[in-house]
């Protein structure tokens, strides 16, 4: 009774001739792998655990600069808020002062406006009054000398006129 045999009518067999099997190749080769494998595969574990800590190296230094940039940045937002906040209130106390200038001008103006109506209003007035009158005294020496005619006699007339030339000449 063959073992192999038994095995192979059943679907499943093994086959114990070493050179049928390669047993012999495959222990070289794992053998051939243990030996070198090491060394070969180390070496390129090793270069690549090397490089990892280069780039773990490189992320940290690049972590720790944006967190000085990030910390400049905050201290350069706050300054310029402060900043801000103080053009703010400067703005306001010039916008104050600018609204209260204008208003003292527009005031002064205003007075003086006033000031120069209330003179046109007084001239305007003193130059009517010098017409009035002007033409009061007018037609008070129309009225009087048409009644004067008749109501003076000649005697009387130049004795008026003397009177009024003697009177013109002290002014």
């Amino acid at each position: 009774m063959n073992f192999p045999a038994i095995f192979a009518s059943q679907g499943f067999g093994l086959n114990l001739n070493i050179f049928e099997t390669n047993v012999l190749n495959l222990a070289l080769v794992i053998f051939g792998l243990y030996k070198f494998l090491p060394g070969f595969l180390g070496g390129m574990l090793e270069r690549r655990r090397s490089s990892i800590l280069v780039d773990l190296k490189d992320a940290e230094d690049r972590l720790a600069l944006a967190t000085e940039a990030l910390a400049k940045a905050k201290t350069d937002l706050a300054a310029a808020e402060q900043k801000a906040s103080q053009i703010r209130s400067d703005c306001k106390v010039r916008a104050e002062a600018i609204r209260l200038d204008s208003e003292k001008r527009t005031v002064e103006e205003m007075a003086r406006i006033k000031q120069g109506a209330a003179s046109d209003l007084n001239s305007e007035a003193a130059r009517v009054g010098d017409q009035l009158r002007r033409e009061a005294a007018r037609l008070a020496i129309e009225k009087a000398l048409t009644t004067l005619p008749k109501k003076l006699d000649k005697k009387a007339q130049a004795k008026f006129i003397n009177q009024s030339i003697k009177n013109m000449g002290k002014v």
